[in-house]
């Protein structure tokens, strides 16, 4: 039975520590989908294409990385894709007490997937989409925390 893990999230930008995670879980997957959530009630600061372009510009050459977009549950996505697995990163106990509220829902909506969670390396712990941006919106210099891929 192949291993597909969804690593969903809304990748606003990606950063070094969603790159990290994807490295460490790669291993432990037949295929891992990077799934790009879509919220139509939620401004988001970088289109959906320009997104996916960039997660694609990292990835374009791994034939075990596929990147999507998706609204809805998780878990209805996980199901139409064939995954058994979401794939979460953990930076700090405040994640872990979140995440795993959100992992017991999903296991409730649907018990074949199993929430994997990796805890983030010390060098990209403290690495946030949402700092990431705030760090760019106010003219900051944000390079060090992103792909090389990413041009902001």
């Amino acid at each position: 039975m192949i291993k597909i893990a969804v690593f969903p999230g809304s990748f606003s930008p990606f950063t070094k520590g969603h790159k990290a995670i994807i490295k460490r879980a790669l291993p432990l997957f037949d295929k891992i989908i990077i799934a790009v959530g879509i919220n139509y009630k939620k401004h988001q600061h970088y289109s959906i294409e320009k997104r996916i372009k960039w997660i694609n510009d990292i990835y374009f050459n791994n034939p075990k990385i596929f990147i999507k977009s998706y609204k809805g549950l998780t878990v209805d996505f996980c199901k139409k894709e064939n995954a058994k697995y979401i794939l979460r990163g953990l930076r700090d106990f405040n994640d872990f007490k979140f995440e795993k509220n959100i992992a017991q829902m999903n296991k409730s909506l649907n018990s074949e997937i199993e929430t994997i969670f990796l805890i983030t390396s010390p060098e990209t712990s403290h690495i946030s989409s949402t700092i990431v941006r705030d760090i760019i919106k106010n003219g900051g210099d944000a390079k060090q925390f992103l792909p090389k891929e990413i041009n902001i």
